[in-house]
């Protein structure tokens, strides 16, 4: 197999591992309910845990990260002949494809979730501290608004800044400011009823979220 027919097989599959809905088959195995018509109706792991209890929170989450790592460490180094910048955009890319094989679900109809746990997967895989910087800032943020969903885009925010400071290739940094923008976009309704005073917070009788 030729380079550039290797580099298109590790894409779709990254695209298609992180198209799995792990949070919608969890819900539908263990509550026979469609995740979509749960809460906001997004497949993530925060609106899979109103429907199964918090203590799946984590487990979806974890598999919907994982999908994001398998594109960077298993998909990309898959290819042979690269190395260099050519392998880390690789990595990149595949990580990218993961992210939006989340986000638009073809299973679901193109109706995915918000690319956290998978994005968070991804960075993980290909810069771990910066990761843990924005793990950081999330938690910092929660703490502090108890908005789940401001929590993951402050989060996500961090990476680029945490990226540069930490000397990672300007690719790294680049992509970073990519995942924290489609993460941003894709929470817009949360800060409309942020800003309405409509949206739940964490640690309440309602859960919070939307983020995933």
């Amino acid at each position: 197999m030729n380079t550039g027919a290797a580099v298109a097989l590790a894409l779709a599959g990254s695209y298609l591992a992180g198209s799995v809905p792990f949070a919608w088959i969890v819900t539908k195995a263990v509550t026979g309910k469609d995740l979509r018509a749960v809460g906001s109706g997004n497949v993530g792991a925060t609106n899979a845990s109103r429907a199964l209890g918090g203590k799946w929170f984590l487990a979806v989450f974890l598999l919907d990260a994982a999908k994001g790592a398998a594109g960077v460490r298993v998909a990309a180094p898959m290819v042979d002949g690269l190395g260099g910048t050519d392998a880390l955009r690789l990595a990149i890319g595949c990580g990218l494809a993961a992210i939006l094989g989340h986000v638009t679900c073809p299973w679901l109809g193109f109706r995915g979730g918000k690319g956290v746990a998978t994005g968070a997967g991804v960075i993980a895989a290909l810069a771990p501290l910066a990761a843990a910087c924005g793990l950081g800032a999330f938690f910092a943020a929660l703490a502090l608004t108890r908005f789940v969903s401001l929590a993951s885009c402050v989060g996500a925010a961090a990476l680029a800044p945490a990226a540069w400071l930490l000397g990672c290739p300007a690719d790294l940094v680049w992509f970073g400011a990519v995942v924290a923008a489609l993460v941003i976009f894709l929470h817009r309704r949360n800060f409309a009823r942020i800003a309405a005073g409509t949206e739940p917070k964490a640690f309440s009788k309602r859960e919070a979220g939307h983020a995933g």
